[in-house]
C-alpha cells in the first residue's frame, strides 16, 4: 500500500487514519442524542408553564352607596346617615387559578368617586337632623383593594379627608381618615363593627375603624377629643361588567 512496515512513523500514521472514522461516528451519535433531547425538553417545559398560568381578564366595577348607613366618632352615639346617591367607577383585574379562586383586584378612579356630604338632609343625630348650616364634606383620595366573588369577601382600602364647616362662618382643617372597609369585622380600642359579604345582587355592608389624629384647630380637637377613633358603616352595591 506504499507504507513501509519497518518505518518508525508508519504505525502512528496508520493508527490515526484507522481511528478517525470511529471518532466521527461517536461524535455523530452524541450530536444526534443531544439533538433529540433538545427537541423534547422544551416541549415538556412549555406544557408545565401553561398549566400554572392563571386565566385573567379585565372588568369594570361600579360602586353605589345606599341608605341606612352610620358614621360614628369618639364615644358619641352614631350618626344615622343616608348615603344614597354615592357612586364610583373602577377597574378590576379578575384572576382565576387552579384552586378555583375568583378574586378581583380593584382600583377605583377617585375622580369618579362621590360620597354625599353629611347635612341636615342626609344625617340625623339622636333622632334629630343636623343643624341647617353644619356640613361635613367627604373627599376620597384612595379606594382600592380586592373582592372574592366566590365567597363575597370584600376588603377595600379607603382614604379620605372630612371637611367640617358651618356656613361661611367657620371651616376647620380636614380630618384625615384611613381604614380598610371590609365585609368582615373591624375592631379598634373603643369602636368596632361587623360587615356583611357580597350577595348575589351585589349588596354588601362595609365597616371600617380608623384612628383620627389631632389637627391644627383647638375647637375641633377639644370637641371630638382627638386623637380618637371613628367608625364607618356603609350599605353599598358593587357590580361587575365586561370592559368594552
Amino acid at each position: 500500500m506504499g507504507c513501509r512496515i519497518n518505518s518508525p512513523n508508519t504505525p502512528i500514521l496508520c493508527q490515526s487514519i484507522t481511528k478517525k472514522p470511529k471518532l466521527r461516528i461517536k461524535i455523530a451519535t452524541l450530536s444526534s442524542a443531544s439533538y433529540g433531547q433538545s427537541q423534547q425538553e422544551p416541549i415538556s417545559t412549555i406544557t408545565a408553564t401553561q398549566t400554572q398560568l392563571p386565566k385573567t381578564d379585565v372588568c369594570t366595577v361600579k360602586f353605589k352607596t345606599l341608605g341606612a348607613c352610620k358614621l360614628g366618632i369618639s364615644r358619641y352615639p352614631d350618626f344615622e346617615y343616608n348615603a344614597r346617591g354615592g357612586t364610583g367607577t373602577g377597574t378590576g383585574t379578575r384572576i382565576k387559578d387552579d384552586n378555583l379562586n375568583d378574586e378581583v383586584s380593584i382600583s377605583f378612579d377617585v375622580k369618579t368617586l362621590y360620597i354625599p356630604p353629611l347635612t341636615s338632609a342626609t344625617t340625623r343625630f339622636l333622632g334629630l337632623p343636623l343643624p341647617p348650616f353644619l356640613k361635613i364634606d367627604i373627599v376620597p383620595e384612595l379606594f382600592q383593594g380586592s373582592i372574592n366573588q366566590e365567597s363575597g369577601k370584600v376588603d377595600l382600602e379607603f382614604k379620605a379627608r372630612f371637611w367640617f364647616s358651618v356656613g361661611s362662618i367657620y371651616k376647620a382643617p380636614p380630618l384625615l381618615v384611613e381604614t380598610v372597609l371590609t365585609s368582615e369585622e373591624s375592631n379598634g380600642k373603643i369602636r368596632s363593627g361587623r360587615g356583611e359579604r357580597l350577595d348575589k345582587e351585589g349588596k354588601c355592608r362595609l365597616v371600617g375603624v380608623a384612628t383620627v389624629d389631632p389637627i391644627d384647630d383647638f375647637l375641633m380637637n377639644s370637641f371630638l377629643g382627638l386623637p380618637t377613633e371613628c367608625l364607618a358603616n356603609l350599605n353599598a352595591i358593587i357590580s361587575f361588567s365586561n370592559s368594552s
